[in-house]
């Protein structure tokens, strides 16, 4: 997994999730049951009722996480990228577009200045740009490489530097 429930808590928030995960036929899950859902906390002042439509919603957003997973996996599944032990950062950070993305489907804004829709098609362009080989995921990514290397130098070779003692 590459992004933890107590991460997707802490941004977008608890808030937004309950917003976007409670089932349509229900009441939006309260924000503070939301959270207590997510960090696995005691729900015990809740009533059984709101518990189920709040694991309703967990349901959702752990599919949306997988859903964003599966993305993430046939990309860089190409470069020979997994396992990933340890996930870089960058790539939680496109897990939680991806998945934010996915729980939103359904709202009727959704254009390139839409930061939700902005963020989503970064993610997926870099994405692709990883899975090209252009673009690096940092640490000791061997696979990327920046240069045609170190330059040589031949011996009796006329070059520019050989050209100056001319002048």
């Amino acid at each position: 997994m590459y992004i933890s429930l107590t991460q997707l808590a802490a941004r977008p928030g608890a808030q937004e999730l309950a917003q976007v995960a409670t089932p349509a036929q229900s009441r939006v899950v309260n924000t503070d049951l939301m959270l207590a859902t997510l960090n696995g906390a005691d729900r015990s002042a809740w009533p059984a009722d709101e518990i189920a439509v709040a694991d309703a919603a967990l349901a959702r957003i752990n599919d949306a996480i997988a859903d964003a997973v599966a993305m993430i996996d046939g990309f860089l599944g190409r470069r020979g990228y997994l396992p990933l032990n340890p996930v870089p950062g960058i790539v939680t950070t496109w897990c939680r577009a991806i998945t934010r993305y996915f729980l939103h489907q359904d709202r009727l804004k959704a254009d390139d200045k839409d930061t939700i829709t902005r963020d989503y098609k970064d993610a997926q362009r870099l994405l692709q740009l990883t899975a090209e080989g252009k673009f690096s995921l940092g640490g000791d990514d061997a696979v990327v490489t920046t240069g045609a290397g170190e330059p040589e130098f031949t011996q009796g070779s006329t070059t520019f530097r050989d050209a100056l003692k001319d002048y």
